[in-house]
């Protein structure tokens, strides 16, 4: 993915609004990469954790929003057990989903999903599954 920075400031709001759902501080980030060192899943993002904590920062507000990078995160803590700031990306990547719920990017809908599937998967499998997707 290509990143373009254009001449004026980057926006101060989508980082700021993320830093007040979030509960954490984007400023204390200094790109050390420890968390995409540690994350499981990284391979699987199209943007790696602290490239998506970049982004945030300056203001790639779209990007962001509809990579697969927030939605490949399970929330298992290594970034935050590796980070030296303790910056919890956990946390960060919580509310981008909910800010991209929020935007109407849908990244999988129930009605896509084989009738097969769902009526072999256990319940509480949809049901973990789908936690990521209640605004």
């Amino acid at each position: 993915m290509k990143i373009t920075l254009g001449p004026s400031n980057p926006s101060k709001a989508f980082p700021r609004l993320v830093e007040s759902l979030s509960g954490e501080d984007l400023s204390k980030c200094y790109q050390c990469g420890n968390c995409t060192g540690g994350c499981p899943v990284s391979f699987a993002m199209d943007i790696s954790p602290s490239q998506v904590i970049r982004m945030v920062q300056l203001g790639q507000e779209e990007a962001v929003l509809r990579s697969n990078a927030i939605w490949r995160c399970v929330s298992c803590l290594q970034c935050f057990s590796r980070c030296p700031k303790c910056v919890d990306l956990s946390r960060i990547m919580e509310s981008l989903r909910r800010l991209s719920l929020r935007r109407g990017y849908e990244p999988v809908s129930v009605k896509a999903l084989p009738d097969e599937f769902i009526r072999r998967s256990p319940q509480m499998a949809l049901v973990a599954g789908f936690r990521k997707l209640v605004p």
